[in-house]
């Protein structure tokens, strides 16, 4: 349980170069907070590294959620929020409406093209390796 006036994040991604081909995919999740956590102030996630990536995709966003969405870390207040992409495609629930999101430039509301790069076969090139571990998955957006 998070001391007083401390927050929880779903996602804190580390990435220190455009070239590493990392980053979080959320697709087709319930972001949802346990009853004990539904009164903590919470966010999708928060930059790590200058080139932090983080998205959330086709998910349902439960009311719990800030509606900032997104928060810069204390002590990285030098961190460059143009370099991050944090972005947000066709999601549901009351933590998913758009008023009162972070301005910053590296927020994407995305569109299907966008979102599709961080689908299961274009992100992860799931489709070459899932199959044989029988993990269920949805490869398109």
């Amino acid at each position: 349980m998070p001391m007083p006036g401390q927050f929880t994040v779903i996602s804190a991604q580390s990435r220190d170069s455009p070239d590493q081909q990392t980053g979080i995919s959320f697709q087709n999740c319930s972001i949802l907070a346990t009853e004990d956590l539904r009164n903590v102030q919470s966010y999708l996630g928060r930059p790590w590294r200058p080139y932090s990536r983080t998205v959330f995709i086709e998910s349902y966003i439960a009311d719990f959620i800030d509606p900032m969405g997104w928060i810069h870390w204390s002590g990285d207040e030098d961190l460059e929020l143009d370099t991050v992409y944090y972005g947000e495609y066709a999601n549901v629930g009351p933590g998913s409406k758009m008023d009162g999101r972070v301005t910053w430039p590296g927020h994407h509301v995305m569109d299907y093209y966008e979102a599709s790069n961080f689908s299961v076969s274009e992100f992860i090139t799931g489709q070459e390796w899932l199959d044989s571990t029988s993990f269920p998955y949805d490869d398109q957006v």
